[in-house]
């Protein structure tokens, strides 16, 4: 079974799409890796996958191996740090990632699909991919509860348990639980609690709410201003009677690391400035050292990873206490 080093599978839904349930399980990921632990990242958002593009490696193959397909690495693991001019830990754990955008030949393709090969792949990637070690899979689903849902509730309640003994004694992956993410506004908190009903009915464990896109950050200082509303996902969970993680406001920082430097036209690489003259001439602009840093090391230096890191020490610590 290719999930047997996978110690702890955690899912991150959404019960509308928009969101920003991708980029929350990109974060939680970097954040969890950050704190020594071994990531995965299972996208199954068949139709819309995002996870190549975020983390820059759509050009990305998979390779196949005796085990079974091989997730795509983002960035290894280091035991020590040297290098005493950066903010990373002293260790970090790897990071992997498996999804379909990684085997359409273009990233254009539209995947035209009916519920019966989605579901057939949903068990191929559970069934087929070889994790290796890993502490922790994310696994990245489409908005709503169809088809991909009951395949993938079906398929881990064969392969996992949600009892942490039980994972224990019989070396099977532990489900952990889920992770719910909405916006504040009410049209989003009323279809997560659809979510909320479809965890229970299920018996998947919810590990807590996340308030995405509450408030904006600014880049230049951090203050968070609400443009919109704010604390709608707090009072449902509240209502919910489950556990409120936190509120992420928009990080226009996180939103150029992940869609990167855009290419500047010949036409732009010039500046005018006045000559002595009086008329206007072009100077060159000197380009710009690329920023080759693996993007975990990048990400620490945005407002968004100390809340993404409180999310991820209040998820491990939780873990931890349900095991003791």
């Amino acid at each position: 079974m290719s999930l047997d080093g996978v110690k702890n599978i955690v899912l991150v839904l959404s019960g509308k799409g928009g969101v920003g349930k991708s980029s929350v399980t990109l974060q939680l990921a970097l954040a969890l890796s950050l704190q020594g632990k071994s990531v995965g990242i299972l996208d199954i958002d068949l139709t819309g996958p995002s996870i190549p593009r975020l983390v820059g490696l759509e050009d990305a193959k998979i390779t196949q191996s005796p085990q079974g397909w091989l997730p795509v690495p983002v960035h290894s693991a280091i035991t020590s740090q040297t290098d005493s001019t950066t903010s990373s830990p002293n260790a970090r754990g790897s990071l992997h990632c498996m999804s379909l955008g990684f085997l359409l030949r273009d990233r254009g393709d539209a995947v035209i699909w009916r519920g019966p090969k989605k579901t057939a792949m949903i068990r191929q990637f559970l069934s087929d991919v070889s994790w290796g070690s890993t502490d922790y899979l994310l696994i990245d689903t489409p908005p709503g509860t169809s088809d991909e849902h009951i395949a993938l509730a079906e398929q881990l309640l064969t392969l996992s348990t949600a009892d942490p003994v039980l994972a224990m004694q019989n070396g099977v992956p532990r489900l952990a639980g889920a992770v719910l993410v909405t916006t504040p506004q009410a049209v989003a908190t009323s279809d997560v609690r659809k979510e909320a009903n479809f965890c229970v009915k299920t018996n998947i464990p919810i590990l807590g709410v996340i308030e995405n896109m509450s408030g904006y950050a600014c880049p230049c200082c951090g203050e968070v201003s609400n443009l919109f509303s704010s604390g709608g996902g707090e009072v449902m969970a509240q209502q919910l009677g489950i556990p409120f993680l936190g509120k992420v406001p928009v990080d226009v920082k996180f939103g150029e690391l992940v869609e990167g430097k855009m290419e500047m036209s010949d036409d732009e690489d010039e500046d005018e400035v006045e000559g002595e003259d009086g008329t206007q001439k072009a100077q060159q602009v000197e380009p710009t050292e690329p920023d080759n840093r693996p993007l975990v090391e990048k990400y620490q230096e945005g407002w968004s990873y100390p809340r993404f890191e409180g999310f991820a020490k209040t998820i491990l610590g939780g873990l931890q206490q349900a095991t003791a």
